[in-house]
């Protein structure tokens, strides 16, 4: 397709009389994958806007890949970069057998040319060579590693390493565990390399510095989740980074014939350690916005399987008497409320609510449209809280009379923000569903 055409088709306008924006393929991968399988992994690109070409953008493509003779770990990033050009290049880090580290790296300058589609063989496979006395545990895992008794090394590969190889950078925030065999003592897998591409590489075998902690995303709407314990469990392990502790942190929006549960599991870098809070906003009578919030620093110690851990700490609803005040009431996490329900208000309503609430943390942002009755003599439902958890948030009122729009967006952080591994599996209405946030 013609840039001009894609770029008027993305949106994009010339930065500068007669200078168009570059346009780059972007995407991320990473996969965990046997050695016996073939290498062949295709994947397909979308194009993204870079910016003014007076600003040196270029377009970039990096393959990293680790074996340790039993699996293999692919990573892959595309997309835009302010580095020089550079010719594609196949680097050796480390040979195999026993562990091997390969790359693949290219800056090019034209619109859409990092376009490799696929992980054709660019390295060859170390050759098979026949065992030796040593026997080591053999792994690649995002998610840690079992004890296991561990499988024969290449012969002249008689040291087993254990460590973790931590990736940063572009859209890659991730700690991988590795295992495998190699010929010399060491934690130096990388033989010195700190940078590949766009990600900024190091190791450390202090394994036991590093928590594996509970991860995962749950999003559920319906009725009565304020008063009924939802199930909540996450659906993979992640391993933290150094000084990273475990946190799970659980949204309760409701306005009384609807309700939202946002659950998020992970890994988190702030100071609380073992600390366990419930905090609420509104009331059961009106608009409620209660959220709790766990950090602990044992593993996996964020395995808090129903929502009950908040919903034991709420002051218990008493029996609404009406009032006289109507207001429409809605809950929407994905848009603007449309077709609102009316209801008549307790009597100890003072006004009708209408706001957006965003959160956002690291990769994960979305914004709650929330209408119904305010049991608070306030207009605004947080009153200025800029934290919940480990979200910071922020709160936009907008009466239904109001000529001012709010817009939002679900977004990925761009190249050149901090970025942590961007997709997680969702429960919505009960179904873990892949959902890229």
């Amino acid at each position: 397709m013609n840039p001009s055409l894609l770029l008027a088709l993305l949106g994009g306008t010339p930065m500068l009389p007669g200078v168009l924006a570059l346009i780059c393929q972007k995407h991320f991968l990473e996969t965990v994958r046997n050695s016996s399988e073939e290498l062949l992994v295709e994947w397909q690109s979308l194009p993204t806007v870079c910016g003014d070409n007076s600003q040196n953008w270029r377009c970039q493509e990096t393959l990293l890949l680790i074996d340790n003779g039993l699996q293999e770990n692919l990573v892959l990033t595309k997309g835009c970069t302010l580095a020089p050009d550079q010719e594609a290049r196949i680097t050796q880090h480390r040979a195999g057998p026993g562990l091997s580290i390969y790359s693949y790296t290219r800056v090019c300058d034209k619109d859409l040319c990092n376009d490799l589609s696929n992980a054709l063989p660019l390295w060859d496979r170390p050759a098979s060579t026949a065992p030796g006395p040593v026997r080591c545990p053999f792994c690649l895992s995002t998610e840690g590693c079992l004890t296991a008794a561990g499988l024969p090394c290449p012969a002249g590969h008689d040291h087993c390493y254990d460590g973790v190889l931590q990736m940063n950078g572009d859209d890659i925030s991730t700690n991988l565990r590795v295992q495998g065999c190699m010929p010399q003592e060491g934690c130096n897998l990388l033989n010195g390399t700190q940078e590949i591409g766009p990600i900024n590489v190091t190791e450390n075998c202090d394994t036991k510095a590093y928590l594996t902690c509970q991860r995962g995303v749950m999003f559920q709407s319906q009725g009565n989740l304020s008063r009924e314990p939802q199930e909540w469990t996450a659906p993979r392990i992640q391993i933290c980074g150094v000084e990273e502790v475990c946190q799970e942190t659980l949204l309760l929006v409701d306005v009384g014939p609807q309700s939202l549960l946002v659950g998020y599991k992970g890994c988190s870098d702030a100071q609380e350690h073992d600390s366990q809070v419930v905090a609420s906003h509104g009331e059961h009578l009106g608009v409620l916005l209660a959220a709790y919030t766990h950090f602990c620093t044992s593993h996996g110690c964020n395995q808090a399987n129903s929502s009950s851990v908040l919903l034991n700490s709420l002051p218990p609803s008493a029996v609404p008497v009406p009032g006289t005040l109507t207001c429409p009431v809605c809950i929407e996490w994905s848009g603007s409320c449309s077709g609102n329900t009316e209801v008549l208000c307790p009597n100890s309503s003072t006004s009708c609510y209408s706001g957006y609430i965003s959160l956002r943390h690291d990769d994960l942002s979305f914004t709650i449209h929330i209408k119904g009755c305010m049991t608070q003599n306030t207009r605004t439902l947080l009153q200025h809280t800029k934290n919940i958890g480990i979200f910071s948030v922020t709160e936009i009122l907008k009466d239904d009379t109001d000529e001012y729009e709010y817009e939002y967006s679900e977004e990925m952080p761009s190249s050149q923000s901090k970025a942590v591994p961007a997709c997680y599996l969702i429960w919505m209405m009960g179904l873990w569903l892949p959902f890229a946030l």
